[in-house]
């Protein structure tokens, strides 16, 4: 399954759970962390667990729990794992590889395999980038920008020059360990022409998916990450040539006078690819 949209949820909040399930995104995530107050962290592990169990919530989609930084977390693990565990767990604020293979060996000692994904959110996170997506208990990397910004004291822009480096330092280190990169969030959820913007770069930059916060902005996010008809047809031309190019034994060939090589070949075959992920 693709993960074009992560959608998150206050893990408090049983109804907000429940109608996720029905948004559409590739991937919900029950947070226990940042969307929950200190007092109401215990609720939420119920509330989280009360879903999880219930058999009658089975939605089409990856379901993960966003857990605490920490000693928290471990607990938190140990809680929502035993009885019926998420498809993977959600790591803040990681900044080394034992950041994720911790949390994915507590889910071990009460019987749970669950994959991490891990967010990116700091300084010391960025600059490990390549260490947390190469984890063992890796599956996939969120880079959160509001997180990233305050801890170097930077000022957010609608431009985003800011955290293009960190951006783009987490998808490179994605790529080279070969999971997935999910793309910060769009903090304005009224905003969709934006929203539509900021998707689309994040695709330029390399990315598999992108945050969402509100139900409403997934179909935006899922048709950004989601290969058009033309796209697709140009793939499809590209790959069609090769083949008869391949026959007559030669590796370079054009499509429509555009000269085609490897870069482009790859570039076609995963358009392809995420096409059919998208279709699923």
């Amino acid at each position: 399954m693709p993960r074009r949209s992560v959608l998150f949820s206050p893990g408090d909040r049983p109804k907000l759970l429940r109608k996720a399930g029905g948004a559409g995104a590739d991937v919900l995530v029950f947070d226990l962390e940042d969307a929950v107050a200190p007092e109401r962290k215990a609720e939420a592990r119920e509330a989280v667990n009360e879903v999880l169990v219930d058999p009658s919530f089975d939605p089409d989609a990856e379901v993960t729990v966003r857990v605490n930084p920490g000693e928290m977390g471990l607990e938190d693990v140990s809680a929502i794992c035993a009885d019926h565990p998420p498809d993977a767990l959600v790591v803040p604020k990681a900044s080394s590889a034992e950041d994720c293979d911790c949390v994915a060996d507590a889910a071990g000692e009460v019987g749970a395999d669950c994959p991490v994904i891990a967010i990116i959110e700091s300084a010391a996170g960025v600059l490990a980038a390549p260490e947390v997506a190469a984890a063992e208990a890796t599956t996939a990397i969120i880079f959160g920008a509001e997180d990233f910004s305050a801890d170097v004291g930077a000022t957010r822009t609608p431009e985003g020059t800011e955290v293009l480096y960190a951006r783009e330092r987490v998808v490179v280190a994605a790529a080279a360990a070969n999971v997935d990169a999910i793309d910060t969030l769009h903090t304005d959820f009224q905003d969709t022409e934006g929203l539509r913007e900021d998707a689309r770069f994040g695709v330029q930059l390399g990315y598999d998916g992108k945050l969402a916060i509100h139900p409403a902005q997934v179909p935006v996010i899922n048709d950004a990450f989601s290969p058009d008809a033309e796209e697709v047809e140009w793939a499809k031309k590209v790959l069609l040539a090769r083949d008869e190019a391949a026959e007559e034994g030669r590796g370079v060939f054009s499509v429509e006078g555009e000269m085609i090589d490897s870069p482009l070949i790859k570039q076609a075959e995963n358009i392809l690819d995420r096409a059919d992920e998208s279709a699923q």
